[in-house]
């Protein structure tokens, strides 16, 4: 009960210091509108999207039904239906956008990237899909084919998000690395299947070097014992990657929306920002190894 009082708070102080500025960048048409609260207040459904994340249920209409329809009344006593409850789940999803932005860490020099497949139906169904038609594309990854988005991420070695990016699933994993770099310094790694003759020099110019292993093609490089160790320990980001998808769920196949889908990934995100253990790298520890540099095989 600690937590999701903490974690109300929170919200509410978000949205109370968020509110004013969001109101003061839309644009209105010279009419009058009416802007009925509804039964839950926007941090409300903040708080409820956050928590079904954290408390790792799988169907959301499970977790409404069950533990905050039994148990949490008095926390929220204008509980409304659990359809009426999806339908103002939009209102918050700015506002999560903007939480999100809010959690993610800071560079520390040393920033690991990749990217994951997310599937928004099982591979039988592509044919008959029409939620996200015109927006998913099929793609294929180490694991497959699959029909959705690619999410790119950027990590720093305390396992905090620096940045993300939702593309169609059929867009190269090089392109969007570009995009994250004007919140970065020093050493990016990324898996070699990244390398491209152009990329290296533009992010050279952006002060980042970036560091990749060597395909089977290509002659051995001279690299420092850091990189090295540092390029054997890129499973970090695998590992962020899994319990984004299997802890926070940010993965799911049975949306109805693309609305929903946006808070279901918003919401997943800032659950795993909100995390106080996540994966870490010793730095220091790699730090301390030899600066001479060594020849990395194919």
């Amino acid at each position: 009960m600690d937590d999701l009082t903490e974690t109300y708070c929170r919200m509410d102080d978000f949205y109370n210091a968020f509110e004013p500025q969001l109101n003061a960048r839309l644009l209105t048409d010279g009419k009058r509108h009416r802007s009925r609260k509804g039964s839950l207040s926007v941090p409300e459904l903040m708080t409820l999207v956050v928590l079904f994340h954290q408390i790792r249920y799988r169907q959301f209409k499970s977790f409404y039904l069950n533990p905050v329809g039994r148990y949490l009344r008095s926390e929220f006593p204008r509980l409304p239906t659990y359809q009426r409850c999806v339908d103002l789940l939009p209102r918050c999803a700015i506002a999560l956008a903007a939480l999100f932005e809010e959690l993610t860490g800071k560079c520390s020099g040393v920033s690991i990237a990749d990217s994951t497949p997310l599937s928004v139906c099982k591979n039988l169904r592509i044919s008959r899909h029409r939620v996200f038609q015109g927006m998913a594309a099929r793609g294929k990854s180490s694991t497959g084919w699959f029909f959705g988005f690619k999410l790119h991420l950027v990590i720093n070695h305390l396992g905090e998000l620096l940045g993300v990016k939702l593309t169609p699933g059929n867009v190269d994993d090089r392109k969007p690395l570009c995009d994250f770099a004007d919140r970065l310094f020093g050493k990016r790694y990324a898996d070699k299947g990244d390398i491209a003759q152009w990329l290296t020099p533009f992010l050279k110019d952006l002060g980042i070097d970036f560091v990749t292993k060597v395909r089977k093609n290509r002659k051995p490089v001279a690299l420092d014992p850091f990189d090295q160790a540092m390029l054997r320990q890129r499973s970090l980001v695998e590992t962020v990657i899994d319990e984004l998808k299997n802890l926070c769920q940010i993965e799911h196949t049975r949306l109805r929306s693309p609305i929903h889908f946006a808070v279901n990934l918003l919401a997943g995100l800032i659950a795993y920002g909100l995390m106080p253990n996540k994966p870490r790298l010793p730095l220091q520890d790699f730090r301390r190894l030899s600066p001479s540099p060594k020849l990395i095989p194919n």
